[in-house]
């Protein structure tokens, strides 16, 4: 290693990664009426270790905090007592106990920020979503942008569009507009819960939830921050599989097996 490059190893800032896990999925009611989304079976193995595969290669990160609720926390706090992964994990309970009295993702975002007393970059992934793309590239993509960070795939079903959070995008792939779940879709890339927020943005959300706008899905923050600050996608390839229902959850068993 040069001197240069050893420069550069020591400057990679680290970050932490929040998994949003505090949901109740009720549309998968009766798989998770007892059981977190998150840590059902796919393939042999909980929703939750196809994520952590990806967090572990990434050597920026320090700590995985997983925020749930108070139904779930003995399940996940037993999850994590017998994970074999080397990433530091810290079970979150947000206190909530019903699906009526959820905080929602943002809120739940800024319940770990102040909570942990977070003052680095955060990675944010939803608990549910399972993906081919590394997080490894999503991180370099951020780290040569300086900016915060989005992802975006191409979707061709209108119908499924209609359901997600839509981006149109410039030829430098910093984000123009954003809309979730639009009537009309603006363009066929469509944006997972996969995000890199900058540690100046952290003070954003809880601006954001100050105001009064809406504090459940975590896609409803990117419109208000673009108006903010420079947000870049990333465009990776590659299936994302959203398990949100009974038939979704079919689906991907059937892949997986």
């Amino acid at each position: 290693m040069t001197a240069r490059e050893s420069k550069i190893h020591t400057e990679v800032k680290q970050m932490k990664v929040i998994i949003l896990a505090a949901g109740y999925a009720t549309r998968l009611y009766p798989l998770t009426k007892n059981k977190a989304k998150p840590l059902l079976e796919i393939g042999g193995k909980t929703i939750l270790n196809h994520i952590m595969e990806k967090v572990e290669k990434v050597t920026e990160i320090n700590e995985v905090f997983i925020v749930t609720n108070e139904k779930f926390t003995p399940a996940f706090t037993e999850w994590a007592e017998n994970y074999q992964g080397d990433k530091p994990i810290v079970v979150i309970n947000d206190r909530t106990t019903t699906n009526d009295n959820r905080l929602g993702a943002i809120a739940d975002m800024q319940y770990v920020i102040e909570t942990e007393k977070i003052d680095e970059d955060i990675m944010v992934l939803a608990g549910d979503n399972l993906f081919e793309f590394e997080l490894t590239e999503f991180v370099e993509f951020y780290q040569q942008m300086n900016a915060d960070c989005i992802t975006a795939h191409e979707l061709d079903d209108l119908e499924d569009l209609k359901q997600t959070g839509v981006v149109f995008l410039s030829e430098e792939n910093r984000v123009m507009l954003f809309e979730e779940k639009p009537n009309q879709p603006k363009s066929n890339y469509a944006v997972p819960p996969f995000y890199i927020y900058q540690r100046e943005t952290l003070p954003l959300i809880k601006r954001y939830l100050r105001e009064g706008h809406n504090p459940d899905a975590p896609g409803n923050f990117i419109p208000w921050l673009i108006r903010n600050k420079t947000v870049y996608a990333y465009r990776f390839e590659g299936m994302r599989y959203d398990i949100g229902t009974i038939d979704s959850y079919n689906k991907v068993q059937e892949l997986f097996n």
